[in-house]
């Protein structure tokens, strides 16, 4: 195994950081960038894409992608191989739990897996090659090096702003499978430390997830139907329309609930501070929705406006 880490113009100190971690242990090579990325690419993607040159002219058959924020237990790179050897894939996407420190945090990071989760037979696209069925988790992928190559790698969504689901669906086009894996119990991941961060994480790409403002406005319509309405007939309506109301809401806190027991299978059944805080989560999931729309419509605004940044960089 060889690990290739590539600080990227970073301001936190990453590179005295994964110097420090390193120890001259002669797997690992760091390397820095202080140039901005190159016109029409986004920074992650020129990043992946110059670490997968460096990897694959080393010989490597097998590439795995890691974001930063990605804390991985002992195991965790060998069962993901394990996973990709195991399948006909030519791709598999790891999905780390999302953990969440603070109230803001706990309402909006359970969306991310409660979204593809009620929404897609993680089974059945398992099995399809149709892109439309992909899943992708930019934070832990792990590929083979010729699907890499037939899919145009990170080179072929430069300029993405949602990568990780577009090489994705790139493999599958490629003839190539692709799957989801639980990481569960394997690693993890904090997306975002506070509001601010949320705010600025979302708004630099959630509005380009749905086709346009078409696609964000069918959305929110289609989810204040669903999740927000609900508890509103079940509070100021009655007779039929209360029940209705009443189902609904049980219904979305049933699926929320789910989500977090499926994602989080040691921490929310046997952690009686994290159980409590994943039920008052899914009691609030129409809150959560609202502060869902918020983001959305803060991504549509800023993308359209040009003012969408990321760590500092416009993103366009």
């Amino acid at each position: 195994m060889r690990v290739y880490v590539l600080d990227d113009a970073s301001t936190d100190e990453t590179a005295v950081a994964a110097r420090t971690a390193i120890a001259g242990d002669s797997r690992f090579t760091l390397r820095s960038w202080r140039a901005e990325p190159p016109p029409g690419w986004l920074g992650k993607q020129a990043a992946c894409h110059e670490l997968s040159r460096t990897a694959l002219a080393a010989g490597a058959d097998v590439l795995v992608f890691v974001d930063a924020d990605v804390r991985l237990g002992p195991g965790a790179i060998a069962a993901a191989c394990s996973a990709l050897e195991r399948s006909d894939a030519g791709a598999v996407a790891v999905w780390p739990s999302q953990t969440a420190g603070s109230c803001a945090e706990l309402l909006t990071q359970p969306l991310l897996a409660w979204s593809w989760m009620t929404t897609l037979p993680v089974a059945v696209s398992n099995r399809s090659l149709k892109p439309s069925l992909a899943v992708g988790c930019g934070q832990f992928l792990v590929f083979t090096a010729r699907a890499y190559d037939e899919a145009g790698g990170h080179a072929a969504v430069a300029n993405s702003l949602t990568e990780d689901l577009a090489i994705t669906r790139n493999v599958r086009r490629s003839g190539n499978r692709t799957r989801l894996v639980s990481g569960a119990g394997h690693c993890e991941c904090r997306m975002y430390t506070s509001t601010e961060a949320i705010l600025s994480g979302y708004g630099r790409w959630l509005g380009s997830a749905f086709g346009g403002r078409a696609g964000a406005a069918a959305l929110s319509l289609a989810l204040l139907f669903a999740y927000v309405i609900p508890p509103l007939a079940a509070i100021f309506g009655s007779g039929r329309i209360r029940r209705a109301g009443v189902a609904g809401y049980c219904a979305a806190v049933v699926s929320r609930a789910a989500t977090a027991l499926t994602e989080h299978p040691g921490r929310a059944r046997y952690s009686p501070t994290h159980r409590w805080s994943y039920v008052a989560a899914a009691l609030l999931h129409p809150c959560a929705v609202l502060a869902f729309l918020g983001l959305l419509g803060t991504s549509v605004r800023r993308l359209s406006t040009g003012t969408a940044q990321w760590k500092g960089r416009a993103v366009r």
